[in-house]
């Protein structure tokens, strides 16, 4: 079974496939599982490094993939669907809608994909495909933090753009056992989340959220801002 986030296991795809598609379905699966690790690691190795821990020869990726830059484009396009299915799952599962919210971070942080996505930020050139399905993740975690601020569920500073610092804080844990990294990641999520929600007494935050054009900057290439 694959895990949420990552490629999906040829064995696991309806149809029989032929011998020649076969392989070629495992090699993808087993050089986008690699591409993961491998860039979660150090989002600068080489796609050499891929090739090796696929288990693949490097002709093999380049058939699939003709440059490290389009296989950068196809982890963060299948991150991005990933956040789009979860969203839309929790968009409306839950009545209470501080649960919808905090189910929703859950389930970003179980599939793992944000702590890719932001490993990969500004190492390549994004698509219009990305700038799409971004836009289309942003406006699905846009109205599942609305619904619950406007329930009056949240506290009164609280913004939209908090939510991927949460991702991005809860995403870094990460020890050798994954089980324990999922449970820990889970224990925070509850101290997190509580500090979003509304409570009497609470002291404002001492500074203001991200703006979108901060989060923004982050995919463009060091090398190309301009002072």
């Amino acid at each position: 079974m694959s895990t949420p986030g990552q490629p999906k296991d040829p064995a696991a795809y309806a149809g029989p496939l032929s011998g020649r598609r076969a392989q070629a379905a495992r090699n993808d699966h087993a050089i986008l599982s690699a591409a993961r690790t491998v860039f979660l690691q150090n989002p600068h190795a080489p796609v050499a490094a891929v090739a090796t821990a696929a288990g693949v020869g490097i002709s093999a990726l380049y058939r699939r993939y003709p440059g490290k830059e389009q296989l950068l484009q196809k982890l963060c396009a299948d991150g991005l669907r990933t956040f789009i299915a979860v969203a839309e799952r929790h968009s409306d599962a839950q009545p209470d809608p501080f649960t919808a919210l905090k189910e929703f971070v859950r389930g970003i942080v179980d599939a793992d994909v944000h702590a890719l996505t932001v490993k990969l930020a500004g190492t390549f050139t994004p698509t219009p495909e990305l700038g799409e399905l971004s836009a289309r993740a942003g406006t699905l975690a846009q109205e599942i933090f609305n619904r619950a601020f406007e329930a009056g569920a949240l506290r009164a500073d609280a913004d939209a753009n908090d939510i991927p610092m949460v991702f991005e804080q809860l995403t870094a844990i990460r020890l050798r056992d994954e089980a324990r990294t999922a449970a820990l990641r889970h224990r925070y999520l509850d101290v997190l989340m509580d500090g979003l929600r509304s409570s009497q007494g609470a002291e404002a935050l001492s500074a203001p959220p991200p703006s979108s054009q901060e989060l923004g900057e982050r995919w463009i290439a060091p090398d190309a801002i301009m002072d």
